[in-house]
């Protein structure tokens, strides 16, 4: 997509060719917490004859995740992906001793949430049969394209799913290392959510769903294991709990930043609860929908 500069004319702003992968390493290394909401744990970790470039650790979600820089465009992200996450699971000590090690905390495997472990592979350009390749639907593998552009400026996309309806097990039957992780590792999709809860909370869902998905063009779910979450710019700006019957949904917005004159919203930041940031709300239906989004738009002008 080309990027022009606004002045009395449109000035073109021409893309950058990153000379080495290491140039990319670095920039996303320095900018985890800004990228990818991820923290920081070790550069070229070494282990079994396998070298991962970046490991990181989601503390939302307590999982380990592996980062890999691509220039290569031969290379196999379903090959290479399921190599590293068997590596992650057949050592999980190795992983928590690095994180203790260059964080001085004390992690215990059981404090990690393997389930959720998942690779990311950053790259200037996928091809066709590697954007392809990631269309399942239970896939624990994610593409993002960075490019750089000459007025010092970078982009920053995750690469969606175009039709992710087949599960990866369908393939797992001729191959062992996925079969294999595939028993341990979870990707949740919208469905593990709706199919424990009755009809009227799932229609309650969706069409609340259809109603924020149309508050921006960008607007993207992210099933996780406790939570649905609604992204923008790659920020999360509401979680969304599935309830017996109705909704949680908690604003990523820290305690004083709402402006609630209904006081329809409650703090719960010094409560435990899943999701995002310190306010919930309680829907049952969608008498008061109007006013509720008024209160999303907030969260999402703020995460924006």
């Amino acid at each position: 997509m080309p990027l022009f500069k606004i002045g009395q004319q449109l000035e073109h702003v021409k893309e950058i060719s990153f000379k080495l992968e290491r140039e990319i390493q670095l920039l996303a290394e320095q900018n985890l917490q800004t990228l990818l909401q991820l923290n920081f744990i070790r550069s070229e970790f070494s282990l079994n004859n396998f070298r991962i470039d970046t490991l990181a650790f989601d503390l939302e979600t307590k999982a380990f995740i592996i980062i890999e820089y691509k220039r290569d465009k031969t290379f196999s992200v379903i090959d290479q992906g399921y190599a590293y996450l068997s590596l992650m699971l057949n050592n999980k000590a190795d992983f928590i001793l690095e994180y203790n090690e260059s964080q001085n905390k004390s992690l215990k495997r059981t404090d990690v949430d393997w389930t959720q472990s998942k690779v990311i592979f950053i790259s200037p350009l996928f091809t066709t049969y590697q954007r392809e390749a990631i269309n399942f639907k239970d896939l624990p593998i994610e593409l993002w394209e960075v490019k750089k552009f000459e007025n010092d400026t970078i982009s920053f996309e995750q690469i969606q799913k175009s039709s992710a309806k087949e599960s990866i097990r369908t393939i797992s039957r001729t191959d062992e290392t996925v079969e294999t992780v595939s028993k341990e590792v979870k990707v949740y999709t919208e469905q593990d959510h709706l199919i424990k809860v009755d009809f009227e909370t799932r229609e309650l869902y969706k069409q609340f769903k259809e109603r924020l998905l149309n508050m921006e063009d960008n607007v993207i779910v992210q099933p996780k294991k406790q939570t649905l979450g609604f992204k923008i710019n790659n920020n999360i700006f509401c979680d969304v709990v599935l309830l017996g019957k109705g909704l949680k949904v908690y604003l990523n917005l820290k305690s004083g930043e709402l402006q609630d004159q209904k006081n329809v919203s409650r703090d719960v930041s010094n409560v435990g609860h899943w999701g995002n940031g310190a306010y919930e709300i309680k829907l049952i239906d969608l008498e008061d929908i109007d006013y509720i989004l008024s209160l999303l738009k907030q969260s999402l002008r703020k995460n924006k």
